[in-house]
């Protein structure tokens, strides 16, 4: 089943050079998503139209809502702790600093409020980085190793397995999770895809259990069951580069989707003005997941 991109429409047309991470906060119905490159973080009211960016300084890979109020992101430079107004950081942990050729990448909450989050090296070099979870009481644990460039996170709905996507490997990794503790173990495959699908991204999970993944370089967004590793409903968009996606709106029935215009020809960009772009598909047909928050 495919989606007609006359469907999407672009609610926010702020070219980001790297737009990445959506995360839906339920308490404002504010979208939120950052623009990597740039250190911004985006702010969208839907019910308004309105639009708002701070900035953090530095590179931001991804960013989460904490329950005590603020955010959580993985930076540049590691974890820190950043003013939702004033774009002000606060340092937590710097698990890399002595790897200055590394950044951070993707991230989220797990259900139980710790904030996951991996690497990659600014050259892309293979094996360099790692996938890291940091506790409420601000500790840091590697999670998971070798790493190419840590991308798409997403729990199942039952809470027992965290799926990942190293993106250079072409595929989709179930980890058994323990809630409790934290830990991953038994890693397996679920999903593979080829060079011809572009490169998996960001990644978000619905209701049923099923996965969507935004294809770098694939124009298109894939609903996939993680069980059998068949797609199951395909989104096009009018950009090459769709980064990531989440669901949002009052039931969590709308599917926000975030793309990038870094590394495109001027040719390429006049064939795809709205690379950059933040898409909405309203009242997608499925149904979305509660954001999970940051508990420290």
């Amino acid at each position: 089943m495919e989606t007609p991109p006359s469907t999407l429409e672009a609610v926010v047309q702020h070219p980001c050079q790297l737009g990445e991470g959506p995360v839906w906060d339920a308490h404002t119905q504010t979208l939120l998503w950052i623009d990597l490159l740039g250190g911004d973080i985006h702010e969208f009211t839907p019910a308004t139209g309105t639009h708002s960016t701070v900035s953090v300084g530095q590179m931001v890979g991804a960013v989460a809502l904490r329950r005590g109020g603020g955010l959580v992101a993985a930076l540049q430079h590691g974890f820190g702790f950043v003013n939702r107004q004033t774009g002000e950081v606060t340092m937590v942990a710097s698990p890399e600093a002595a790897l200055p050729g590394n950044r951070f990448n993707d991230g989220k909450c797990d259900p139980a409020g710790r904030f996951w989050a991996g690497t990659t090296s600014y050259a892309e070099l293979p094996n360099q980085a790692s996938l890291y979870c940091l506790e409420a009481d601000g500790t840091v644990k590697r999670q998971h190793q070798p790493v190419s460039m840590s991308n798409g996170l997403a729990w199942s709905p039952d809470g027992q397995t965290l799926y990942y996507i190293d993106t250079p490997t072409y595929e989709v990794v179930a980890f058994a999770y323990d809630q409790a503790t934290g830990t991953i173990r038994a890693p397996q495959t679920v999903i593979q895809f080829t060079a011809g699908d572009g490169y998996p991204d960001g990644m978000t999970i619905d209701a049923e259990g099923m996965l969507w993944v935004a294809f770098w370089g694939g124009w298109r967004v894939g609903r996939y069951n993680p069980h059998t590793g068949q797609l199951l409903h395909c989104i096009w968009l009018p950009v090459a580069q769709v980064t990531s996606c989440t669901f949002g709106g009052p039931e969590l029935r709308d599917l926000y989707i975030t793309s990038a215009r870094t590394g495109l020809s001027e040719p390429q960009l006049r064939t795809q003005p709205r690379a950059g772009a933040l898409f909405v598909l309203k009242d997608c047909g499925f149904q979305g997941l509660p954001t999970n928050e940051f508990n420290g």
